[in-house]
């Protein structure tokens, strides 16, 4: 079957599902059938840390989809990666059942120790693994076209919308930290057992998360590539460049940006719900608006607008978070400013968008 012309074209992107395929294949062979004792044999650690990357990369693809291609920076979309990742955690806590330190059969631990007697109404329905993947998606979207169709409508631009979405994580930051609200409070949702009946800290189920990690990714990428490359990507491009020119063209801007907006916190929302089961936690620290920060840094260090770039600044960011926070933790902060600081000025285009802009001048 012969690739579409969209897909074609992107030379990036088709290395990055090689790439991507690569290690959706190797990973599993050098964890199951390597033995441990062996210099390639990856660990479960190992393996682990690579979904997390995986995912942390998806999220990337879901801010540069909105900052890259359509202007709108986000310093919300932790929010929307948090919210996916207690939709699924709340699946995963209706697991456990009797297992729990309490034994109670209904109520997650944390309910029986606050003297809850009955189940909340809003956690009712996710312990059926079908209706909590479809709140992956349905709770961050409605999230994201509510406060999208009012701020877009409202026509909020530029560092004032930055604002209010930094505002909106932070506000659900301080709520979900409040034991009232049913959702653990200050230590979240863990203490998982099983996914689907089988052992979550199994290597073979850890396996499978972060090949449907890998999976994710591809999927997300190739959406976003394909929507950038019709008619509704030339429509962001010219509301980033311009958007009054757009608008005066005739474009419903505030229904096009309500509505990408709305993918992409969809998009980031199975990030957070992978995310979970491989962690084996979510708290209210997710929300945090430094871990948004940082997704827009790993998106201005790969390079924005290329969404390639996304996966490339993802990865390469928090690997030098992992081994900076292991060697040197006192720095890290500091030296996720200065790398900040130095990708603005020197880098402004980002790796990929440097690499690209040398092709093109050599060509």
């Amino acid at each position: 079957m012969p690739l579409p012309p969209w897909l074609l074209s992107d030379r990036a992107g088709l290395v990055l599902l090689a790439v991507l395929a690569l290690i959706g294949v190797g990973v599993p062979v050098l964890n199951l059938l390597v033995p441990p004792d062996h210099p390639l044999h990856l660990t479960a650690y190992t393996v682990t840390l690579l979904g997390k990357y995986l995912c942390y990369a998806l999220l990337a693809v879901a801010v540069d989809l909105v900052w890259g291609y359509m202007g709108i920076l986000s310093l919300g979309h932790a929010a929307f990666f948090a919210l996916g990742g207690y939709c699924f955690g709340m699946y995963l806590m209706r697991q456990i059942g009797t297992r729990g330190v309490y034994g109670d059969p209904a109520l997650p631990d944390f309910m029986v120790f606050l003297n809850w007697k009955e189940l909340p109404w809003y956690w009712h329905g996710f312990d059926l693994f079908w209706f909590a993947a479809l709140m992956v998606l349905v709770v961050p979207g409605l999230l994201a076209f509510v406060f999208g169709w009012f701020a877009f409508r409202s026509r909020v631009s530029g560092v004032y919308l930055s604002i209010i979405t930094q505002a909106l994580t932070y506000a659900l930051m301080l709520a979900f930290f409040r034991n009232e609200m049913g959702f653990g409070g200050n230590n979240g949702l863990t203490d998982f057992k099983d996914v689907l009946g089988y052992p979550i800290h199994a290597d073979a189920t850890r396996i499978v998360l972060f090949v449907l990690s890998a999976l994710a990714l591809a999927g997300g990428y190739l959406a976003c590539r394909w929507l950038v490359s019709t008619r509704m990507g030339r429509v962001l491009v010219a509301i980033r460049d311009s958007e009054d020119r757009a608008r005066f063209l005739g474009y419903r801007v505030e229904r096009v940006k309500a509505l990408v907006f709305t993918f992409s916190a969809m998009l980031a929302g199975v990030a957070g719900a992978l995310y979970v089961p491989q962690v084996g936690i979510i708290n209210p620290g997710e929300f945090a608006p430094l871990n948004s920060i940082e997704a827009v840094i790993w998106v201005a260090v790969g390079g924005r607008g290329t969404l390639v770039g996304a996966v490339v600044g993802a990865v390469l960011v928090n690997y030098t978070k992992t081994w900076l926070t292991g060697a040197l933790p006192e720095v890290w902060l500091f030296a996720l400013g200065g790398l900040f600081v130095a990708v603005t000025l020197l880098l402004p285009y980002g790796l990929v968008g440097l690499l690209r802009r040398r092709r093109e001048a050599a060509v």
